[in-house]
């Protein structure tokens, strides 16, 4: 509750945030976030009545739902976030962490963009990649939607590359990866670069080093 009612002050004196709502355990949670449809919901792991990684995918398997799960946990590397990546949350914050790194992963989130440092996505997704044991489909069959280039910068995305990384990289303009970026999203039917991420790791597109 303490930590509940500290991030709750801490948010609401930002400009640009407002908490919509609170949740008591994980199935208010889900009503709360189907009731409101905020931008974000920040979820604790361990919750009576529903757990976290349960109610993120019930929040991000409602039909149409555009809401962004950031999940709250004790640990960097703790083995329940990669069950939280694969039910749908867009990224993870400490418990810990202090109200700039709060504010700033709530409206990284919101926009889509990337959450975690690169260094820091790679090493969680690519374990996120070992810990998965379900059989994957074909390459060609996930990732035929896309286009050559489209395929690129999803794999660049999966290195934890920016958007200015990639354009350098490939020699285009910024707009032009994002559009690439947006049109990657769109056809894939994911939310956001975290999605993707997890995406081009489960379709082997990227291994782990």
């Amino acid at each position: 509750m303490m930590v509940r009612q500290g991030f709750t002050v801490l948010l609401n004196a930002e400009p640009d945030i407002e908490v919509v709502g609170q949740a008591v355990n994980g199935l208010e949670a889900v009503a709360l976030a189907a009731e409101l449809a905020p931008d974000v919901v920040l979820m604790d792991i361990r919750m009576p009545e529903l757990g976290g990684i349960e109610a993120t995918r019930r929040v991000t398997g409602e039909a149409g739902s555009q809401v962004k799960v950031l999940v709250l946990t004790t640990f960097d590397l703790d083995e329940y976030v990669y069950e939280a990546l694969r039910a749908g949350a867009s990224g993870f914050l400490l418990k810990d962490a202090s109200a700039d790194e709060l504010a700033h992963a709530v409206r990284v989130v919101a926009s889509g963009d990337a959450l975690l440092a690169p260094n820091i996505t790679k090493r969680l997704i690519a374990e996120f990649s070992r810990l998965t044991e379900a059989p994957r489909a074909p390459l060609k069959e996930r990732v035929g939607v896309l286009t050559e280039r489209e395929t690129e910068v999803l794999s660049l995305i999966a290195q934890g590359l920016s958007n200015a990384e990639i354009a350098a990289g490939l020699v285009l303009a910024e707009q032009t990866v994002k559009t690439h970026v947006s049109r990657v999203l769109v056809k894939l039917g994911l939310r956001d670069r975290t999605q993707a991420a997890v995406y081009a790791y489960e379709s082997r597109l990227v291994t782990p080093s």
